[in-house]
């Protein structure tokens, strides 16, 4: 199938970054057909003209691109292989992207259910947060055939600045897994550092000013930092989402036999924060543990 703005795209999910996502779709002329578990979560691009479906069966049914963008690999087993899935439905020579960050072993058995119904699946989680997700520069890591990445690729360049096809299914989200590693990490730093710049009595912006663009600058120093500085805790991406991306990378990890310890210690702090009431908090909140030192 050649895509083209009579191309219709199913969008399901809109959360903090599924709603900026089916956005960027509708402004670029894509007809949109848009499904949710709670409808009034997609009253804003309903009212921007995308048509709501009542079902994932109807939505699937009625659109040639099928992206998913929901919470948990639960959410995405149900969505694909429910009986009123995508799988069910959707029509021989559709596309289907799923760009929640899940497992990678869930996005090698969609693309193998997928070719048996005759239709074309990749794995493109993503990475930017609510910044990327409305700018439309968001970091996509794909996994799936090369000439399937290829016929999608328009359609990822309205949602990403970044698109990079890292190979076969599974392969998209092993990525995504890596990033989150290296943020889980990398979070800690940015809370011990604005937390030590505070202690000693420093002005933390004009440090962050100073830190951020030498060699320990990072997208969490420069975007989450002056959040946190600000105590601004609302969400680009939720505390209770990135504890289950930590849960999945390490096991992934142990199935390879790597040591993660980085990943270990951050993994406990979320849980930490989130049984202190922070689940809903965005991931920046970590410095609240931090701070009640």
């Amino acid at each position: 199938m050649v895509l083209t703005k009579e191309t219709v795209v199913g969008f399901i999910g809109s959360g903090v970054m599924g709603k900026s996502m089916a956005a960027n779709l509708l402004d670029a002329g894509y007809q949109l057909n848009i499904y949710t578990r709670t409808k009034a979560k997609a009253a804003e691009l309903v009212e921007a003209g995308a048509v709501w479906k009542e079902s994932t069966a109807d939505l699937a049914a009625e659109s040639n691109v099928i992206i998913t963008m929901v919470g948990y690999p639960s959410d995405v087993e149900e969505v694909y292989f429910g009986a009123h899935g995508i799988l069910a439905h959707a029509k021989a020579g559709s596309f289907v992207i799923d760009m929640t960050t899940s497992k990678p072993k869930l996005a090698e058995r969609i693309s193998r259910e997928a070719a048996v119904k005759g239709m074309e699946a990749v794995d493109a989680p993503v990475s930017g947060g609510d910044i990327g997700a409305k700018n439309g520069t968001l970091a996509i890591m794909v996994g799936g055939s090369e000439d399937t990445f290829q016929e999608l690729k328009p359609i990822l360049e309205i949602l990403g600045s970044n698109i990079v096809h890292q190979g076969p299914a599974g392969s998209g989200q092993h990525t995504k897994m890596s990033n989150q590693i290296t943020i889980a990490s990398n979070m800690i730093g940015v809370c011990e550092a604005i937390t030590y710049a505070e202690k000693a009595g420093l002005n933390p912006e004009r440090v962050l000013s100073s830190i951020s663009t030498g060699a320990a600058g990072s997208w969490s120093l420069s975007n989450l930092a002056p959040r946190m500085i600000a105590g601004d805790y609302d969400p680009g991406f939720y505390v209770k989402h990135f504890i289950k991306d930590m849960k999945i990378a390490l096991e992934s990890a142990q199935e390879m036999g790597l040591l993660t310890p980085g990943l270990e210690l951050s993994l406990s702090l979320y849980q930490k924060l989130a049984e202190s009431g922070g689940e809903d908090y965005g991931t920046h909140a970590l410095i609240k543990l931090f701070r009640a030192q």
